[in-house]
């Protein structure tokens, strides 16, 4: 039920969700902004993933890279399951999306696009 969840939140996953990578990062930022606690850091993960979804769509794979692995350092603590979100799903989708990307190791690809069908979705119980 999305009433336990605060609005600005929903947003963003349906943002994220609809592929608004950037808008979503501006919605859960100003969420993180107001929220103190043990969720602060789980958002902050949650954003550094939207921008580095908004950062490979826009082929600056350095930028990408950097918060791909930043994102998930923040995920990691929390488990399968946060705030209803499906996390291990989400781990999972995330890091097949930057597959290809993180196999180029410390190279700068110039041939490695995202892949649409990888793109990972946020799956949530509410």
């Amino acid at each position: 039920m999305t009433d336990e969840w605060p609005e600005k939140y929903v947003e963003g996953i349906r943002l994220f969700n609809e592929e608004e990578f950037f808008e979503c990062h501006d919605v859960l930022e100003e969420l993180w902004a107001e929220t103190l606690g043990e969720d602060k850091k789980f958002l902050q993960g949650l954003i550094q993933a939207s921008v580095a979804l908004f950062h490979f769509g826009n082929e600056n794979l350095g930028g990408a890279r950097k918060l791909y692995h930043a994102s998930l350092e923040k995920l990691e603590p929390y488990g399968d399951s946060h705030m209803g979100l499906n996390l291990a799903k989400f781990k999972t989708e995330f890091k097949s999306c930057f597959d290809e990307l993180l196999q180029a190791g410390n190279e700068y690809p110039k041939d490695v696009v995202i892949q649409d069908e990888r793109v990972p979705r946020m799956e949530v119980d509410f």
